[in-house]
């Protein structure tokens, strides 16, 4: 969720400022993504075709399939910075499920869109056209298998990494996907914020005491 609007990322550490051309490469996916977004909430995934999203972003299609191989990328752009989030949160921490635990605790606090919490139109629009497009929740899967897998590397990359990389990313899709629900079923964040924030101190918890016993 890469976007310069309410899905943008954010987090607590700085990274190095890109270089000019990093910025610029950068830009064109952003704009690009956003025109197509802009164009499939109005009409649907599948109603624009390729070459209306580039005709709209001013650039040829060729030029647009360079940038984003597959229509579902235009997208998932803006979720796949989030593929080695957990992983990096991990990075160098004695106990990687609390890490992981107070990071997504502290999205939740600052209603960060991919915790679930989060009721910005916008938000709940483009999770509507995420969830709701079969092609595009198929195409998620692979960005959460990407997850997955830099996030089991992270923790040793043997066969105990990969199974708890599984569980973990399993339980935070999971714990946000009922977030969402829950607020697009017409929930209050502020009704439904304690007891996220008990479920997920309970999955968590859960989740290490699975682990500590190997």
């Amino acid at each position: 969720m890469g976007e310069s609007q309410p899905h943008e990322r954010e987090t607590g550490s700085r990274e190095p400022e890109p270089g000019l051309r990093e910025r610029k490469r950068r830009r064109m996916y952003q704009e690009v993504s956003d025109t197509a977004v802009r164009l499939f909430l109005e009409r649907g995934f599948d109603a624009v075709p390729v070459a209306e999203v580039a005709e709209a972003a001013g650039i040829s299609k060729p030029t647009l399939f360079r940038y984003f191989p597959a229509k579902e990328d235009l997208v998932l752009h803006r979720i796949a910075d989030h593929e080695a989030e957990s992983a990096r949160v991990v990075a160098g921490e004695p106990d990687p499920v609390d890490a992981l635990r107070r990071h997504f605790l502290a999205g939740l606090e600052r209603r960060d869109p991919v915790t679930g919490l989060n009721d910005h139109p916008q938000v709940l629009a483009f999770h509507t056209l995420l969830y709701g497009t079969p092609s595009l929740v198929a195409r998620a899967y692979r960005h959460q298998e990407r997850a997955e897998a830099a996030l089991a590397e992270a923790l040793g990359g043997d066969l105990d990494a990969r199974l708890a990389a599984g569980q973990i990313i399993a339980v935070q899709r999971i714990l946000a996907l009922d977030n969402w629900r829950r607020i697009a079923a017409g929930e209050k964040v502020a009704d439904v914020a304690p007891e996220a924030v008990r479920a997920a101190q309970r999955a968590f918890g859960r989740l290490g005491a699975v682990l500590a016993r190997g």
